[in-house]
């Protein structure tokens, strides 16, 4: 960071027989002065601008560095969407309960770490040993060795040069984490945990896979400990809790049969997807995916075919959200539901069993393609 010096003027020689000013000279000049009352200058005072009046930031706020064995972190409203640092730390449990910019984390070993959504990237850079819940627009690491992480990520995961690295799907609650993912602009239905892009490949070489189906976030990240400053915030690791969907991402399905679920905008879209995961699960159905985009007229006609016209008005209003949702029977469950538990809502939902994997494939390979997928 540059310094600046001021240089003290030295006075030409042309000058050293200038006169110093009389006794009498002087006093004249503070007479004048003092008659002046203070406060009754005439002069405007100095415009204030906004940068002004800005709240200094202290860097030390947005950065945690150099720590070891102890628990620590940022309570919501900490953050509010600044850029936030991880560096140097090691055998530590750290919690962001905020949204943020974007998040770096360097050269950290052995460490638990729960991040709240961030709007841009997340980049974790020569980290070992690490187990993490992150959401994201963008996740990357770079020269990493065994991490295990819970992921929520708008866009495809990429890892380079890092090995031993397991995804599975985030399963997260605070009470605080709706209202994050909405400021960090993050669709709670836009999740690609498992479609990783290997920047980096070694032939013959697997350097990522799927953690098993089974597995619970906090067997891998233990809430805050009861002495922590984070112990009242209220936590819970339960899949039907999560504020993302659990979904069965690119693990194998164990049935052919899938069936195309699509909720138009209204006021409660959100709220009946979930409704929807609800009834299905209840009925032994698996959530494999889900989306949520804008449509145009033209994407309508693509991707519904025959029951476009009925819908193109309806994509005016905002996004849709679609689910996919697979097991023998789904079509007609699904169907079935449609009619008893969401009369009055403009949906879309597979005919039969024998268009439903077309449905399926017409939606996500638009969405995907929507998306730079």
């Amino acid at each position: 960071m540059g310094c600046f010096f001021s240089k003290k003027s030295k006075r030409k020689s042309s000058e050293k027989d200038e006169r110093t000013p009389t006794t009498t000279t002087v006093e004249a000049a503070t007479t004048t002065n003092s008659s002046v009352p203070l406060g009754n200058n005439s002069e405007e005072p100095p415009k204030q601008y906004s940068w002004d009046k800005r709240e200094k930031v202290d860097p030390k706020d947005y950065m945690l560095s150099g720590l070891k064995d102890v628990t620590v972190g940022r309570h919501p409203g900490k953050l509010n969407g600044q850029q936030f640092v991880i560096q140097d730390c090691e055998n530590c449990n750290i919690f962001v309960f905020d949204h943020a910019a974007t998040i770096t984390i360097d050269d950290c070993v052995n460490c638990r770490i729960v991040l709240g959504p961030i709007k841009g990237s997340v980049f974790f850079r020569d980290c070992k040993d690490i187990k993490c819940v992150v959401a994201c627009q963008q996740f990357r690491t770079r020269d990493c060795k065994k991490m295990e992480v819970f992921l929520c990520c708008a866009t495809q995961p990429i890892i380079e040069s890092s090995t031993g690295m397991k995804f599975g799907c985030f399963q997260y609650f605070y009470p605080d984490l709706a209202f994050h993912f909405k400021d960090a602009g993050l669709s709670i239905f836009n999740n690609n945990w498992s479609n990783i892009h290997d920047f980096t490949p070694v032939s013959g070489e697997n350097n990522w896979s799927l953690l098993p189906e089974s597995s619970k976030v906090l067997d891998f990240v233990p809430v805050p400990d009861p002495e922590s400053e984070f112990k009242s915030v209220r936590i819970s690791g339960d899949p039907e809790r999560s504020i993302v969907p659990l979904t069965k991402g690119g693990r194998r399905k164990d049935s052919d049969e899938s069936c195309l679920f699509v909720f138009f905008a209204g006021e409660y879209t959100t709220a009946n997807a979930r409704k929807l995961i609800d009834e299905v699960a209840a009925k032994g159905f698996v959530l494999v995916q889900t989306k949520e985009v804008s449509m145009r007229p033209e994407d309508v006609k693509r991707v519904f075919q025959n029951s476009a016209d009925e819908l193109v008005d309806w994509i005016t209003k905002g996004p849709v959200i679609a689910l996919e949702l697979s097991g023998g029977g789904v079509v007609d469950a699904c169907r079935s539901i449609a009619d008893q538990v969401f009369p009055g809502t403009k949906v879309f939902v597979s005919e039969n069993k024998n268009s439903s994997s077309r449905d399926v494939d017409n939606f996500f390979n638009f969405a995907d393609m929507q998306m730079g997928l």
